[in-house]
């Protein structure tokens, strides 16, 4: 199916993120398709990010076979915090390849070395494979921290759009079975309920990039079409207690259908008395963080969140940030 001829327009977008955009008109992903999705996006031209002292690739046997897992280490330091990241992509779309960019963005400006998963996709894998994969990434992580050169009392979490989803997942289940200590969780514009009722996806559904209705159809492929079967590891703000849980840091962006929904979450994560930084970025769209070198928006963006970052690895688990009375 082809694109439409003219593309809608979205008022108050930054200038540069405005230019960028342009009169370009995408085809939905609901509309063309899991493999027309997935190779328009795996034959995206792939900008280069920041470099790297290291990046290695590495297969371990995970719970539902090979897993692949890229390993970035900004600088050649030893004991750096560390961030298993999870990719978006709707859990449909996306790999370590494509998102090879915001990895290296978000390893330099964190000064950590991030863990990113390669975990397997749905419809041929449906929940719960790629929450089972990143929780098993994460305690990989943590039992070969010695042979990453990372700190084990500085593990961190952290994913964009649904990968935000699968890291907060991750984060109940580490909570509810005692796995490895979590030093806090970071959600990018993260897709995570199926509502869609709310403001934000009903201004923005057609976009800009992703439409209400690629949400919707990414969520049923890998969750089910039955909402009342859904679990809290692949849909977090339906669980009952969010207690406990390492700190937050949730970024949402402006024009986005999602904004809405990870908002909710973020306020659920502090009435929970989770410490939770909510900060969402006007002028910008779902999917801006990949441009930290060429739009002044998500410019920012990446330095505040790194010095964000930096300072909760900097403090880790076990501190008054965690709600303990001791240091």
């Amino acid at each position: 199916m082809s694109a439409p001829e003219t593309a809608p327009t979205w008022p108050g977008l930054d200038s540069d993120v405005a230019a960028y955009l342009g009169n370009r008109a995408m085809v939905p992903m609901h509309v063309a398709g899991v493999e027309a999705s997935r190779a328009a996006f795996e034959a995206l031209p792939q900008q280069p990010g920041p470099d790297m002292h290291s990046v290695q690739d590495r297969v371990v046997e995970g719970p539902h076979g090979d897993l692949l897992l890229r390993i970035y280490r900004p600088v050649d330091e030893p004991d750096l915090p560390a961030m298993v990241y999870l990719h978006g992509g709707g859990l449909v779309i996306g790999s370590v390849r494509t998102f090879d960019r915001l990895a290296r963005f978000l390893a330099e400006a964190a000064r950590a070395v991030v863990v990113s998963v390669d975990y397997r996709l749905a419809p041929e894998h449906p929940y719960p494979v790629a929450s089972d994969e990143t929780y098993f990434a994460v305690q990989w992580t943590a039992t070969n921290a010695a042979d990453l050169g990372v700190d084990t009392a500085r593990i961190a979490i952290g994913g964009d759009s649904a990968g935000a989803a699968l890291a907060a997942g991750a984060a109940l289940q580490t909570r509810d079975e005692g796995g490895a200590p979590i030093a806090f969780q970071l959600h990018i514009y993260g897709g995570f309920e199926r509502d869609d009722t709310r403001p934000s996806v009903l201004e923005y559904a057609d976009g800009p990039i992703i439409t209400a209705g690629d949400f919707a159809w990414t969520k049923d492929l890998y969750l089910g079409d039955d909402p009342s079967k859904d679990h809290p590891y692949g849909v977090p703000p339906l669980a009952d207690d969010l207690s406990g849980l390492p700190p937050a840091i949730v970024l949402t962006a402006s024009h986005d259908p999602s904004r809405d929904g990870a908002e909710s979450f973020g306020e659920q994560l502090r009435d929970a008395g989770v410490q939770t930084a909510l900060l969402r970025y006007p002028g910008v769209y779902h999917g801006f963080m990949m441009h930290a070198d060429d739009q002044s928006r998500a410019r920012l963006a990446m330095a505040e969140l790194g010095a964000l970052m930096r300072a909760k690895f900097a403090v880790g688990p076990g501190s008054v940030a965690w709600g303990l009375d001791h240091c």
